[in-house]
């Protein structure tokens, strides 16, 4: 199991070389005599689709192949395990919010660190407010879910995703279950992330939202069909050049 992946390693991390890097992935689903093939020999550097999430994420584990999060390989491990890797790498934000309804907006990115424990417990409700406040929703700490609109749950979900300040978010259809307009206001706020040195990986089926990418595969059937940016491991990307 991949151990946390802490500022000074991403920092050592040379020039070209991926943050995360998957290869040769496959994911087969078998039912009775059924098989069916989710992804087949996946190499890239940006995942792009919900199974490719889950399996970045450690939800899911590849049939065969694998990834590499900061140069550390994520194995096989227990759900504690995984939670706690994934509390101090990763944060996640899901289509359809997933805030606990009886926990206010301020109590539910506080759960994500009481979750994670990656900070001092004293340092908690700073932190919250600091999150809440960059997603623009400091006054509504207060709220609970059902208080607030589709727009302003999102951006808690991601205030709670930035809770333990994690190298990369994992966004599954951040806009999905939101009207154009308030669309556009939550990914212009995804895609200030990466100035502040995260990185953001997302999947989407809208092409307006896919051509902002600044690295983007495009996958049909389970396989890449087209690709932009630096996607490709550098020695890979070398070859394709000669």
């Amino acid at each position: 199991m991949a151990q946390a992946v802490t500022a000074r390693r991403i920092a050592e991390i040379q020039a070209g070389e991926p943050l995360v890097l998957a290869e040769h992935l496959t994911k087969v689903i078998a039912a009775k005599s059924q098989r069916t093939t989710i992804l087949d020999d996946v190499t890239f550097t940006i995942p792009a689709q919900s199974t490719l999430l889950n399996l970045l994420t450690g939800i899911e584990y590849p049939t065969a192949g694998h990834i590499v999060f900061g140069g550390q390989q994520i194995r096989r491990a227990s759900e504690n395990q995984l939670a706690r890797w994934r509390g101090a790498n990763v944060g996640i934000v899901f289509q359809f919010f997933q805030l606990l309804p009886t926990l206010t907006a301020e109590e539910n990115v506080l759960l994500a660190l009481e979750l994670s424990r990656t900070m001092p417990r004293a340092q908690w409700r700073a932190r919250a407010t600091e999150c809440l406040r960059q997603v623009g929703l400091a006054e509504h700490a207060k709220r609970l879910p059902s208080e607030l609109s589709g727009g302003q749950q999102q951006r808690v979900a991601i205030a709670r995703a930035l809770a333990n300040d994690p190298p990369v978010l994992v966004a599954d259809e951040p806009t999905g279950n939101l009207d154009s307009k308030t669309a556009a206001q939550v990914f212009a706020l995804l895609a200030e992330l990466p100035d502040q040195g995260k990185t953001v990986i997302y999947v989407t089926h809208d092409p307006r939202l896919a051509a902002q990418a600044t690295n983007r595969i495009d996958l049909l059937d389970g396989r890449i069909v087209g690709e932009s940016g630096a996607l490709l491991p550098a020695a890979e990307r070398q070859g394709r050049a000669q």
